[in-house]
């Protein structure tokens, strides 16, 4: 990376912030917003005040049903709760007679923060799932009703609210052998009390999101209220941003409410329709909960009961082979794309990670190989495959570094500020005439960067790493404290994550190792220069200490191994480089160029062309002045 690419990075961090700052609001406008927030806030509360009246009225109505013996669900508003338990060795659901749905996930084989035997995904009050019919003469809410169960083993049960003169609201379930629970909602009897054209029904689900993992800051940037577009491909809310009642105006068939190894999906048979309204608000730190999500929707709804409203749910880990097969196992012949739970980046880092990365991580994981080993073999087939460029890189490096006396004293004469031009001209024309090109000195760093930002966003997701231990670390999905505090501190958290810190001085040294195979190639001024950016070299991982302390040890340990491999090729080209052979072919190119112009690469013979005719103008220009010093 030489003085231009590092006057570039320069530029654009002062780009980005002096954009920042010239858009940043007025005092008027700062104003202005806080009157508009106000006027927000007030709305808002009304809207919630109403909400909670409708809620009261709802309690109350249904209350007053329940002593209406005339009531249409009278016998189904009556009742006592009851458990009933769907289980297999995968997971085991609790299902309340109270409202007929799934109030707690266990998810078995793994284990939480808390070192609990299993993931408890939610339970009780941290979920809630809602199913409303709005009816010609009252509104059906099922959370409501008491459902009386039948047909009960360990993977079906059935659950019926009667609503009397042979009408009845039927919920039926089936667990399969894995994480999906299948549920059809079929209504009997029931197609006189709705309107003509009325073929939805409303849905409302709501998750508190809960904390599993140690690292709390790290999951909660993992954790996102997602969706699936009918026509395909995924979004999801900020996840850093409180968002309420957004509108997703695209028809969807999937909502999940995901952390960052385990998920509550909805799938809906008939797509969720349009105009759904999604909410996340984070939550606080020591809540034990990182967010808390609501979904508002719409699926299709027989009133006549011929065709039940059917939808899926998994409840399970964001396993990208897992989440492949569990589409697999769907009823819905639907291409569904669950992998997307497993976030592998943007659409280039993608391609990288899905053909690449998750193949070789297959390969390894099969091999029932420590972790930490399947990472350090992950860096070193990658070094393996970007060897021959990163050594052609090198040799383009070298090749400058043996010319540098050669171009001192072609340059010489181009020491005047005015004259840096013709000097990068001068430089470039002798580079090209021996046959090297200046450009390969960055190849190095743009080979790596496309794999460090691929592994930053494969790393993270990948659940093998899991609860997984090597060396001094216990978890390698999450950070490895060497030392922890309760107070939290500005930038650094509570803790100082060892992985961090090894990385952080690892890119310290791999620094000063290419900043001084920089200078020895460096000619004139530029070696000057380069000293005044030597501060930003040491400066970028101070700032990468800031951005990962909390981030997984697996991902600090990666890219700890990763500078460790490239200063050890580094170290060894520099060795096995014999300068004074690399002279002489350089030498013997030179003259064969000298003696067959034509041979001369036509940038060459352009940047020849071009230096010429910067040194015609520059003797115009001071003819020009002479001329007119003599008038």
């Amino acid at each position: 990376m030489d003085k231009n690419t590092i006057i570039g990075f320069v530029l654009i961090a002062a780009i980005l912030i002096g954009y920042s700052w010239y858009t940043q609001p007025s005092e008027e406008e700062i104003a202005q917003q806080r009157i508009q927030d106000s006027i927000t806030a007030i709305a808002q509360k009304k809207a919630e005040q109403k909400q909670k009246a409708d809620k009261i009225a709802d309690s109350l109505n249904a209350v007053a049903a329940a002593k209406d013996t005339s009531a249409v669900f009278y016998q189904a508003l009556n009742g006592v709760a009851k458990d009933i338990t769907l289980k297999n060795s995968k997971i085991e659901l609790t299902l309340s007679t109270k409202g007929g749905v799934v109030k707690k996930a266990v998810i078995k084989g793994f284990e939480d923060y808390n070192d609990n035997s299993q993931v408890t995904l939610f339970d009780g009050k941290d979920q809630s799932l809602n199913f409303m019919l709005a009816g010609k003469e009252t509104n059906i809410i099922t959370d409501d009703l008491y459902f009386t169960p039948s047909n009960v083993t360990d993977s079906t049960v059935t659950m019926t609210a009667i609503a009397g003169n042979g009408k009845s609201l039927v919920l039926d379930y089936k667990l399969n052998d894995n994480y999906m629970l299948s549920m059809s909602l079929q209504a009997n009897g029931m197609s006189g009390m709705f309107a003509p054209n009325y073929n939805s029904i409303d849905i409302e689900w709501a998750e508190n999101c809960r904390q599993q993992e140690k690292g709390f800051t790290f999951e909660n940037r993992y954790a996102s209220l997602t969706y699936h577009f009918k026509d395909g491909g995924t979004d999801y809310i900020n996840e850093g941003k409180e968002v309420k009642d957004e509108k997703v105006e695209d028809v969807i068939d999937w909502v999940a409410f995901k952390n960052q190894f385990f998920s509550a999906v909805m799938i809906a048979k008939n797509d969720l329709g349009a105009n759904s309204m999604m909410t996340s608000i984070p939550q606080e730190k020591g809540s034990g909960y990182l967010k808390q999500y609501e979904a508002k929707l719409k699926t299709a709804f027989d009133p006549t009961g011929k065709v039940p409203t059917e939808l899926e749910f998994y409840y399970g880990p964001n396993d990208f082979r897992l989440l492949q097969k569990m589409e697999k196992e769907s009823s819905f012949n639907k291409d569904l794309e669950l992998q997307r739970l497993v976030y592998l980046g943007w659409p280039l880092f993608r391609i990288i990670n899905r053909w690449f990365t998750l193949y070789v991580f297959d390969w390894l994981t099969g091999l029932n190989i420590n972790m930490g080993i399947v990472l350090i073999l992950i860096t070193l087939l990658l070094k393996l495959i970007t060897f021959p460029l990163v050594k052609k890189s090198y040799m383009s490096s070298a090749k400058m570094r043996v010319l540098k006396p050669k171009l001192e004293e072609a340059t010489k004469q181009y020491n005047k500020p005015e004259d840096q031009m013709q000097k990068q001209q001068a430089m470039m024309a002798l580079y090209s005439k021996y046959g090297v090109s200046p450009l390969s000195g960055c190849l190095p760093m743009l080979i790596q960067a496309p794999i460090w930002i691929a592994m930053f966003n494969f790393v993270p997701n990948a659940i093998q790493l899991r609860g997984e231990s090597f060396l001094w670390i216990d978890d390698l999905s999450t950070y490895d404290p060497i030392i922890e505090w309760h107070t939290n501190i500005w930038l650094i958290g509570d803790h100082l994550s060892l992985t961090c810190i090894l990385f952080c001085v690892a890119n310290v040294l791999y620094s000063i190792m290419t900043m001084r195979q920089q200078k020895d190639q460096m000619v004139g001024q530029q070696a000057e220069q380069m000293k005044m950016m030597q501060w930003m070299m040491y400066l970028m991982p101070v700032m990468f200490f800031f951005m990962f302390n909390d981030y997984s040890a697996g991902l600090n340990f990666y890219y700890f191994v990763s500078l460790f491999f490239s200063a050890a090729i580094m170290w060894t080209l520099r060795k096995t480089t014999n300068d004074e052979k690399l002279l002489s072919i350089l030498e013997a190119r030179y003259q064969e160029n000298k003696n067959n112009p034509k041979k001369m690469s036509g940038l060459a013979a352009r940047l020849e062309a071009m230096q010429k005719q910067a040194e015609e103008l520059k003797r115009q220009r001071e003819a020009q002045e002479r001329n007119r010093r003599n008038k």
